[in-house]
């Protein structure tokens, strides 16, 4: 039975869908099957950090419809095998069903692959709703600013029947940090949650998305490297906290 995984952040510019990319492309490279599930309708993005650009003919209302079955609608990444797209609707249709709806897509999901991890959009709206409404644990994504620890935190109080959930400060800064006299723990009691993992500011990032492939094939280190430590921690192993220098 597989594993749902929510990724989301209390605003927008956290590097969210970036994240969710990079920990996909890190647990099927690890041999495991992973669907990475855009939820963000209308600004949905996370096709371009993959690599997988128009590769996604169909979307989760399709599935939810009937109108296409999951097997089909998932597209399947060119070069990391096991690792997986199913995308967002530019627009909700009309015969949208749902919370309900995409409980029972998850639920088939969970018996097709290991790891389900869902792109939420940013914020506290509908969106965020339906991206957290079956989820086993949640990765809440935020940077070092006060207000987006405080908004990290406003997620936390959402996250309802949600018991497992961590805390991934990304785009670090460590100059940053030390100007702003904020340390991680500091950032911790703010979000109130455990740390899962940290992420330096990579341009490798953007430099991997426009090459069209995940940042993974595109170097070992800096993010990919904090993006492979992470997804070992999500399986149960013990890995040491990146020094971000």
């Amino acid at each position: 039975m597989g594993s749902v995984i929510v990724i989301t952040s209390g605003k927008g510019g956290t590097g969210k869908t970036s994240l969710t990319g990079g920990i996909g492309a890190a647990l099927a490279l690890q041999g495991r099957q992973v669907l990475c599930i855009d939820a963000d309708v209308g600004l949905r993005n996370l096709d371009i950090t993959l690599g997988m650009t128009d590769a996604a003919l169909m979307d989760f209302s399709d599935v939810m419809a009937g109108r296409c079955p999951l097997a089909r609608a998932v597209a399947p990444h060119p070069s990391v095998s096991g690792l997986f797209l199913l995308t967002a609707p530019l627009t909700l249709p009309e015969d949208f069903s749902g919370e309900a709806g995409f409980r029972a897509l998850l639920a088939e999901a969970r018996e097709r692959y290991d790891e389900i991890l869902i792109d939420s959009p940013a914020g506290l709206g509908a969106g965020f709703r339906l991206a957290t409404c079956a989820a086993d644990r949640a990765i809440v994504v935020a940077v070092s600013d006060p207000s987006s620890l405080r908004d990290a935190q406003r997620v936390v109080s959402q996250l309802g029947r949600i018991e497992t959930a961590h805390l991934v400060v990304n785009r670090v800064r460590p100059r940053l940090l030390r100007r702003q006299g904020v340390t991680i723990d500091d950032a911790m009691d703010t979000a109130g949650l455990p740390l899962l993992g940290l992420v330096p500011e990579d341009a490798n990032v953007i430099l991997a998305a426009s090459s069209g492939q995940p940042v993974a094939q595109f170097t070992q280190r800096g993010a990919a490297q904090a993006y492979g430590n992470i997804a070992r921690r999500l399986l149960g192993q013990t890995v040491p906290l990146m020094r971000i220098r």
